[in-house]
């Protein structure tokens, strides 16, 4: 006799182990299934887990501002012990430097003062005071180490930044993940691990479960789709991309890792730092070393690639962001070995996620999060698990999207900003970003 639920979440990354826990709580029995050994193993466990509020929309800015404070409020988000302890969120701001190919943050401080976000504007000397490594000249356009002119400054100076407090990361994402889990279970939630969903399974005209890759069954009226960079695949097996404008690919990223420069201890005095000038991101990370991520320039080649069959090994490109951002930092000493991270987003055409339904009943997606939507897992639950209710209560999601409270910020969200039928959306940042 088969397995049944409530609900199968695909996918025990952050998000989908979100979905678990709000779901849980709801009083629905869900199983949440993974190819992988155990929660947050899969791309989450690469993350930077960036907690940043700052977007190119107004809904995806409003998303972020309420996800800051279910991290910021962590243990009492989860209710819950875990025997490995409570994930870390560090909250030590982010700088995002004022360019002209950010338009200065015009639009994206009007986004923050609608929404009553903190910031600060700060100027190169009051950079400098919190990062005194930084050589504020602009490298402005970013190149390869190839191009003519790597390395010599553009001209002029990037002379002020703004400052976000509400920001920061998260030090383990994988035990955040962890920490979900248990907070799921303590629901009655159940998560299986090391198996492959392989068809997804349909009875009078609906999703009807799925079958695993050891012949087994389970039965449920719903199944959502959190599988990250096997998202597309996953709903090419439930046929339901006909109707959807906007899909999901996997790209390949690397995140460079380097020690801070002798003398100054970016990890204790350092901040997460946005910089689009030399097209990098950084954040610190533990013992006194920085992370280093792309932001997605034209020079850098985008690798979409299968998600089972890619190039695990470093690359040319961990070069290349090494040296991008040794122009900011020119103490920067890069070692010889290379240390780091090489793993998949899962993006959309324009790099906003699908939280939507499908075109078959029952069937539910959280996809195209990768880059930009670990911050925002825990409101993202809380998404899913409101438009299952909507929607299996016989709304039309299509005609009439679901509006979610945000209950930190006192806003509703329209859902429809993340529908699987959009056009593409001109304000992305068609990156990383977000």
């Amino acid at each position: 006799m088969a397995e049944t639920a409530d609900a199968i979440i695909v996918g025990a990354g952050v998000i989908g182990a979100a979905t678990a826990f709000e779901m849980a709580k709801a009083g629905r029995k869900t199983l949440t299934i993974d190819r992988n050994p155990a929660a947050g193993y899969g791309p989450t466990s690469s993350s930077c887990a960036i907690i940043r509020v700052h977007y190119s929309t107004l809904e995806g800015t409003a998303f972020a501002y309420e996800g800051y404070f279910y991290w910021r409020d962590w243990a009492d988000y989860l209710q819950v012990s875990d025997e490995r302890g409570l994930a870390e969120f560090r909250e030590v701001g982010c700088l995002v430097m004022r360019t002209a190919q950010n338009e200065l943050m015009a639009k994206h401080l009007g986004h923050c003062d609608a929404l009553e976000i903190p910031y600060e504007i700060w100027d190169e000397a009051r950079i400098g005071q919190r990062l005194p490594i930084y050589d504020m000249a602009s490298y402005w356009p970013p190149k390869r180490m190839s191009e003519p002119g790597f390395g010599e400054p553009g001209g002029g100076r990037v002379d002020s930044g703004v400052f976000f407090p509400t920001a920061g990361y998260v030090t383990d994402p994988q035990l955040a993940t962890h920490n979900l889990q248990r907070a799921a279970e303590a629901h009655g939630a159940r998560f299986r691990f090391n198996s492959r969903v392989v068809e997804v399974l349909q009875a009078g005209g609906r999703a009807a479960g799925v079958r695993l890759d050891d012949g087994s069954e389970v039965h449920a009226p719903v199944v959502i789709n959190v599988a990250g960079p096997a998202s597309a695949k996953l709903n090419a097996m439930a046929g339901v991309l006909d109707d959807m404008t906007i899909t999901t690919r996997a790209l390949r990223q690397e995140v460079v890792h380097l020690p801070s420069p002798d003398g100054f201890d970016f990890e204790g005095d350092g901040t997460v730092v946005s910089d689009s000038d030399i097209a990098c991101y950084c954040r610190p990370e533990q013992g006194n070393h920085i992370l280093v991520g792309s932001e997605d320039p034209e020079c850098d080649p985008r690798e979409w690639v299968d998600d089972e069959d890619y190039e695990r090994n470093f690359t040319e490109q961990w070069t290349h962001q090494a040296q991008r951002y040794a122009q900011r930092v020119p103490s920067l000493g890069i070692p010889g070995q290379t240390r780091g991270v090489v793993d998949l987003y899962d993006v959309t055409e324009d790099w906003i996620p699908i939280y939507d339904r499908s075109s078959l009943p029952g069937y539910y997606m959280a996809i195209g999060t990768s880059g930009n939507q670990f911050k925002n897992a825990p409101i993202a639950g809380k998404l899913m698990a409101a438009l299952v209710d909507y929607v299996e209560a016989g709304n039309d999601h299509d005609a009439t999207p679901l509006q979610l409270a945000l209950p930190y910020i006192g806003r509703q969200l329209d859902v429809g900003h993340y529908s699987r039928k959009r056009e593409i959306n001109p304000d992305s940042s068609f990156s990383v970003l977000g």
